[in-house]
């Protein structure tokens, strides 16, 4: 005995108010002719299956328009994209949302009253799904091919989308994680090479035992030597070389390619499920004409009163996420200066790398906080717009949710890369936060090797406590549901066994499984398309981003299927050609990547100067030497001096390292360029900034010159799709 659906409701006192309403829509959907079953434990269980007249009339609405004039009374059976309870469940999931009772009330109000606890569609026991349980959703099929053909037919094309994409873009991944490797190995290998021109930048910081550096702060922070950041300038050359720039190039190609070919697959796949010209909003009038004949189609309707409000309220709330990235900034600031006054030498010698580090931390726990707040503001604004169908809020949903997303983890990313060390000032005038705590410095060698930790932690954590919360979380719940129900009560001595509804047994079991709601599919889209924000925009400061991406997605895979077949209840099965907007905020982030890896480039990487004093201050220009390296003397061109006695009046001169004499230190350096005598901007500066616009110009131009390519020469569509369709327009013709 199959049922469509079950819904579950606590049990009220007869005559109750909740009691009353429940008994309306239960006689509602009795007056539809739908056959209800009930079952009482701790909660009330009520069955619902739907006659098999909603189903002709479902294949009648949807036959070929002429075929029902010339025969509205005759139902053959006309070919479904998905197998019949699918279709059985999606239908009935609709009339139970738009059934109205007299009140005025539809279930998603009752809900909300508490008149109904839960509704769900059933896991039933078929073959289908006791081969996803065994062969997809298990730990050990981790490097094996999903099936997606069984997908589909359990979940709908929906979900079997989904994991098609997920599917092909970690196959995709693979080939970008091989690529970040190479290029991350072969700056260490290089690095280990001294007739490398380009690291002999490195090899001056090394070097550079007689070089005094200006203090970090005000207080207890001492002069140092330069090559005291031996260590940290090897890890930053490592990252911060010429086979980033080809890598960023690489990686801007790797995004359009990803998405041409996924385009071609999409197609092949729906083509074979004969939803390739399927239409959303004709099933969706056909839905609405089967719950009620009477049913008018909603209007499109547009008002830009309504438009504007929404607006300007999205501007806030990314105005907020911003302001929570200035405090970031700000809590960097402040524990650089208290690390950099602590009295173990450790925290003092490594300041600015530990305000780094648990700046990151702090970064991903406030993305955690922000993702649940996004979700709430991002819901009302999509009540305040009253979208016309499902599908509507939905993509209106999706381009709030992921806005507010992406300046949530992306804002501190954004200052680290192209403002810290570029807003705070020099020694003698520094920007300062209330007038005390003065804003970080980039190291010498750069401020690329910060962001390289920032995105490392993040996504770190992301991939390893994210994921394991999200399987935690819901096998816990799962065990604690069932410990609440116990499946059997002890028998007493000679008491006879009453025999058990069969049904109750297995609405109990799908009950004590975890709710899912209308977005569950939505989460899952939302975390991959965040990652591959992550895997692209910054992809040139951090190249094991791909392949740490790449890692994840094996096991996200899996720990998304187990999570559908084993700890949650069924979700309802949905029609779907194609994955939504997400396929143009796909493409959205494809641009960003260029624009990002671009700005990463020319702004926060070392390569740029470089470039610049090599071709216009180095020995090889200014002496015709042959036998110098062209890049040596780069270090020190690159630092400004400082007389001492020009430090702000109401800063502290620090003490001074044991190895120095006082009275002998009469300035100091620091990174960047200005005049030894009024501090302004050297000639150089502006040839170095120049350079960047122009990089940066060509950068871009180029790699959406090359997206713009790739997207022409790999079609959308395969040849075979398209001979399909023509043979079968010939053949309707014939």
């Amino acid at each position: 005995e199959k049922w469509d659906f079950v819904l579950v409701s606590n049990i009220h006192e007869v005559g109750s108010e909740k009691e009353i309403k429940r008994k309306k829509f239960l006689d509602e959907l009795s007056k539809k002719g739908f056959t209800i079953k009930k079952i009482e434990d701790k909660k009330l269980f009520y069955g619902v299956r739907a006659p098999k007249q909603i189903f002709r009339k479902y294949q009648w609405l949807l036959r070929n328009p002429d075929s029902r004039l010339q025969n509205p009374d005759v139902h053959h059976d006309i070919p479904v994209t998905t197998s019949f309870s699918l279709l059985r469940i999606r239908i009935v999931n609709f009339i139970l949302q738009n059934t109205t009772t007299p009140d005025l009330e539809k279930l998603p109000d009752l809900m909300k009253k508490k008149v109904f606890e839960a509704t769900f569609p059933l896991h039933e026991k078929e073959e289908v799904r006791e081969f996803l349980k065994e062969k997809w959703a298990r730990w050990r099929d981790i490097f094996c091919q999903q099936p997606i053909e069984k997908i589909r037919c359990y979940f709908g094309e929906k979900v079997a989308l989904y994991f098609a994409w997920l599917g092909w873009y970690t196959y995709l991944l693979g080939i970008a994680a091989v690529a970040g490797l190479v290029v991350f190995v072969a700056g260490i290998t290089v690095f280990n090479s001294s007739q490398v021109r380009f690291f002999f930048s490195c090899k001056e910081i090394c070097e550079a035992s007689n070089t005094i550096m200006c203090p970090l702060c005000d207080q207890k922070c001492p002069f140092w030597l330069l090559s005291d950041t031996c260590t940290y300038a090897k890890v930053t050359h490592m990252i911060d070389n010429e086979g980033t720039v080809l890598f960023a190039m690489f990686m801007a190609i790797w995004a359009t390619v990803f998405l041409e070919l996924w385009k071609r697959q999409r197609a092949t796949v729906v083509t074979n499920w004969d939803l390739y010209r399927w239409d959303e909003e004709e099933e969706e009038l056909a839905m609405g004409l089967i719950n009620n004949l009477q049913h008018e189609p909603q209007q499109y309707q547009h008002s830009y009163f309504r438009s504007t409000i929404i607006l300007l309220l999205v501007l806030v709330m990314i105005a907020v996420l911003i302001g929570i990235a200035h405090a970031l900034v700000i809590y960097r600031v402040i524990a650089t200066a208290l690390f950099s006054q602590s009295n173990s030498e450790f925290l003092r010698d490594q300041a600015n790398t530990m305000a780094v580090m648990t700046g990151a931390v702090l970064h991903y726990i406030t993305i955690v906080i922000l993702t649940k707040v996004n979700r709430h503001v991002a819901l009302y604004l999509c009540d305040l717009e009253k979208p016309r169908t499902f599908s509507q809020r939905e993509n209106n949903f999706t381009v709030k949710i992921f806005t507010f997303q992406f300046f949530t983890n992306f804002s501190s990313l954004i200052y680290i890369a192209f403002f810290l060390g570029r807003i705070n000032g020099h020694p003698g005038n520094y920007v300062r936060i209330a007038g005390k705590w003065r804003l970080e410095e980039c190291h010498p060698s750069g401020c690329i090797t910060d962001l390289f930790i920032q995105m490392a932690i993040i996504m770190l954590l992301k991939q390893t406590i994210s994921n394991v919360m999200e399987y935690l979380v819901p096998w816990i719940a799962h065990k604690l549901r069932k410990q609440q129900h116990p499946r059997k009560r002890s028998m007493m001595l000679g008491e006879e066994e009453e025999a058990e509804d069969p049904c109750k047994r297995q609405w109990l079991s799908n009950y004590q499984l975890n709710e899912v709601n209308t977005f569950s599919l939505f989460d899952e889209f939302l975390e991959m398309v965040i990652q591959y924000s992550f895997t692209t925009i910054f992809v040139a400061a951090f190249p094991l981003a791909p392949l740490l991406a790449f890692c994840n997605n094996l096991f996200e895979i899996r720990l998304d299927a187990i999570k559908m077949m084993r700890l949650r209840r069924r979700m309802v099965p949905r029609k779907a050609n194609d994955i939504g907007i997400w396929l143009q905020v796909l493409e959205a982030i494809g641009i960003l990547a260029v624009i990002g890896n671009g700005l990463v480039i020319a702004i926060t990487s070392d390569f740029i100067p470089m470039q610049v004093y090599k071709y216009m201050y180095s020995p090889c220009m200014t002496e015709n030497s042959t036998g110098v390296d062209c890049s040596t003397g780069y270090i020190n061109h690159s630092l400004s001096v400082f007389r001492i006695q020009d430090f702000e009046p109401h800063t502290k001169v620090p003490e001074m390292l044991p190895d120095f004499v006082r009275d002998e230190i009469k300035e100091c350096r620091y990174r960047d360029y200005r005049n030894a005598d009024d501090y302004s901007y050297t000639v150089q500066f502006w040839h170095i900034f120049a350079a960047r616009l122009a990089f940066l110009i060509l950068f871009e131009h180029v790699a959406l010159c090359i997206k713009l390519i790739a997207a022409w020469y790999v079609p959308d569509v395969p040849q075979s799709v398209k001979n399909q369709f023509l043979d079968r327009k010939h053949s309707s013709l014939r």
